[in-house]
C-alpha cells in the first residue's frame, strides 16, 4: 500500500503530465515544434502541373524546389494531364498528409471540382498560371490565384510587332498579321485579343489581321492552323506573327518556312521566353524575333512561399496576384535569362 504522501505525489505527477500533454498539443503547428523541442510533422506542399515535360513547368518546379530548401518544407511534384489524373493526384496528396497544393489545371473548367476536392480533404489551394472558371463561365475569384496579366502581355506583343515593323520599313500593303488563336483557354484568348487591340490602335488595318484557330494547343496544332491560313492568302509578302505562347508562334514560323518565308520577311513574337531558347541558339536567325519572358521564378518560388506561410503561420495570400513580361531577343536573351536565374546551365 502506498502512503498518503506517495499517493499525493503520484497524483501531482500525473496532473503535470496531463497538462503538459494538453499544452503541447495546443502548441503544435505543421512544421514547428512543441515547447519541449519535440519535432512535429513537416510541412508538405503539392505542386501539380498539366504538362510536366514543358520547360515552363520544369522551371516552376525548379524554383518551387528552391523555396522548399530555403524554407524547409517537402515539395511533392505531380504531372496531371487530365481531370481524372488531377483528382487522383489530390487524393494522393491527402493520403500523404499534405497540407496544401498549387496547381496549373489541364482544364480551367475543372475549377469547381478541384476546389470541392481540396475542401473535402482539408487542403489549402492556390491556382497558378490558368485561373479557374466556374459553372457559370466566370472566373472563380474566391480561389487564390497567381497568374499573368494576359491582356497586357498581349498588348505588349502587338506594340513591339508594330514598332519593329516600322523600324524595318515594311510596306503596309505587303504585310499582314497571322494571329494564332486558341479561344478555348481564357488566358490564351486574352493574350491574342490584347495583341489585336494594340496593333489596331497603333494603326494596323484590322481587316488584314487574320486569325488561325488552333485545334490543339501544341506546336503541331499551330503548324496545321498556319498552313491552312497560308493557302488562303498567297498574296501576302511579309508576315507579323503573334499567338498565345512560344509553341504557337514557333509552329507558325515552321509553317512559314515551309512556304519559303524567312527572317527577312517574317517577324514573330512569342510569349513565355523559356520554350524558345533553342531558336535563339541557332547559328542563323529565323523569323522568330523575340518572346515576352514571363516570370517562372515568381510562379514557382512565390506561390510555394505563399502556400508555406499560409500553412505555417496562417498568413493568407492575396486572392489575385499578377505578373508581367519583358521582351527577350536573340541579342538580349542570355543576359536577361541569367538575371532571372534561368540560364544556370548555359555557357
Amino acid at each position: 500500500m502506498k502512503s498518503a504522501k506517495a499517493k499525493a505525489l503520484t497524483f501531482v505527477a500525473a496532473a503535470i503530465i496531463a497538462v503538459c500533454a494538453i499544452e503541447g498539443c495546443k502548441a503544435r503547428k505543421p512544421g514547428g515544434a512543441t515547447p519541449g523541442g519535440v519535432a512535429v510533422e513537416k510541412i508538405k506542399i503539392g505542386f501539380i502541373v498539366k504538362q510536366p515535360e514543358e520547360p515552363w513547368f520544369q522551371y516552376e518546379w525548379q524554383f518551387a524546389e528552391a523555396a522548399s530548401k530555403d524554407l524547409g518544407f517537402e515539395l511533392i511534384k505531380i504531372g496531371a494531364g487530365d481531370g481524372e489524373k488531377v483528382m487522383a493526384a489530390i487524393d494522393n496528396l491527402a493520403a500523404n498528409r499534405t497540407q496544401g497544393f498549387i496547381i496549373c489545371t489541364p482544364d480551367v473548367r475543372l475549377g469547381p471540382a478541384i476546389a470541392a476536392k481540396a475542401k473535402a480533404n482539408g487542403l489549402k489551394l492556390l491556382s497558378v498560371d490558368d485561373q479557374f472558371v466556374g459553372a457559370d463561365g466566370k472566373f472563380m475569384t474566391d480561389v487564390h490565384y497567381l497568374g499573368i496579366s494576359a491582356r497586357k502581355i498581349g498588348q505588349n506583343v502587338g506594340k513591339t510587332l508594330w514598332e519593329e515593323m516600322k523600324k524595318r520599313g515594311w510596306k503596309m500593303e505587303e504585310t499582314a498579321v497571322m494571329m494564332m488563336t486558341f479561344d478555348e483557354l481564357d488566358t490564351a484568348r486574352e493574350r491574342t485579343e490584347g495583341a489585336f487591340e494594340s496593333l489596331v490602335e497603333a494603326g494596323f488595318p484590322k481587316e488584314k489581321i487574320y486569325k488561325a484557330p488552333q485545334k490543339t494547343s501544341d506546336q503541331p496544332g499551330a503548324i496545321d492552323a498556319a498552313n491552312a491560313l497560308l493557302t488562303k492568302h498567297p498574296e501576302v509578302k511579309r508576315w507579323l506573327v503573334a499567338g498565345m505562347n512560344d509553341s504557337a508562334v514557333l509552329g507558325a514560323v515552321r509553317a512559314l518556312e515551309g512556304q519559303g518565308f524567312n527572317a527577312e520577311n517574317t517577324l514573330a513574337i512569342g510569349i513565355n521566353g523559356t520554350d524558345c531558347i533553342f531558336e535563339f541558339e541557332k547559328e542563323k536567325p529565323t523569323g522568330f524575333f523575340g518572346s515576352m519572358l514571363l516570370a517562372p521564378k515568381r510562379h514557382g518560388y512565390e506561390t510555394a512561399e505563399m502556400m508555406f506561410k499560409w500553412i505555417k503561420d496562417g498568413t493568407e495570400p492575396p486572392k489575385d496576384t499578377r505578373t508581367v513580361g519583358m521582351l527577350i531577343t536573340r541579342d538580349t536573351y542570355k543576359q536577361i535569362l541569367a538575371e532571372q536565374g534561368l540560364l544556370k546551365d548555359k555557357k
